[in-house]
This record gives C-alpha cells, sequence and structure tokens, in this order.
C-alpha cells in the first residue's frame, strides 16, 4: 500500500485486524487493573503488528498495548501503519487516549485508518494538528 494514496477501508480484512487484537488482549499482564487490552495494526508491507498492555507494581512504569505493538513494529523492522484497531476483554473497541494517538501518528502513514467507538476514523481525525515527523520533513 502506498502512502501517496488514500486508503480504502474495504480493502482492510478488519476481521483478521480485529482477531489479533483479540490474540494480543489474551496475553494482557494485568493483575492490577484486571483490564486486559490488546492492539494490533496492519503495515504497508502487509504486516500485522500487535501488543498487550503489561502493568506493574509501580503504575508509572505500566505499559499500554499500544506501546507494545509499537514496540513490536520496530523490533520487526519498522514502516508504516495503515489500519489500526485496540480490544478490551469483552471485545469491545477501545479509543486509543491522547498519548498513544501521538506514538501511533508517528509510525502512521498519512491518512491511517483507526477502528473506533465512532466507527472508521484516520489518524488526522483523531489527532488534529498534530505534529509528527512529516513536519520535520516538510520544515527542513
Amino acid at each position: 500500500m502506498s502512502s501517496e494514496n488514500v486508503i480504502d477501508a474495504g480493502s482492510i480484512n478488519w476481521d483478521a485486524l480485529r482477531q489479533a487484537a483479540v490474540s494480543a488482549m489474551q496475553k494482557a499482564y494485568a493483575p492490577y487493573s484486571k483490564f486486559p487490552v490488546g492492539a494490533a495494526a496492519l503495515t504497508e508491507d502487509g504486516r500485522v503488528v500487535s501488543g498487550c498492555n503489561i502493568e506493574n507494581a509501580s503504575y508509572g512504569v505500566t505499559l499500554c498495548a499500544e506501546c507494545s505493538m509499537i514496540s513490536d513494529l520496530v523490533m520487526g523492522g519498522g514502516g508504516r501503519l495503515v489500519a489500526f484497531d485496540c480490544v478490551d476483554s469483552h471485545m469491545n473497541t477501545l479509543m486509543p487516549c491522547g498519548r498513544c494517538r501521538q506514538l501511533i501518528y508517528e509510525h502512521s502513514v498519512p491518512g491511517m485508518l483507526l477502528n473506533t467507538v465512532s466507527g472508521i476514523r484516520t489518524i488526522e481525525q483523531v489527532l488534529p494538528d498534530a505534529f509528527g515527523p512529516r513536519d520535520l520533513e516538510e520544515r527542513s
């Protein structure tokens, strides 16, 4: 998939992406909150990366599922994300927090699609006026 093109939501296998998020959620380490979360994303080259939340007794060092997913992306060779989904243990769609939206934006193609509680949205819709690597490239 080219980052130059608009991504067609119909070209994304949302069921497979959801299943990858569910599989990740099932590996979550959430002994404190009892709220396991799984996230999965599709890359430009067709790989699926995923992650789960990993809690810690010192809550400030807890890793969210999106952070874990980005770690999987980077460890797997990098790339850009084109589609994203996130779930809880009841298969409810979860919306990434602002911090995670920024983290996802850093590794997204323009127009990346997210399955949100409001339906399919672009990264620009869920993080309007974002600042990231594309801005640095344009302004350097």
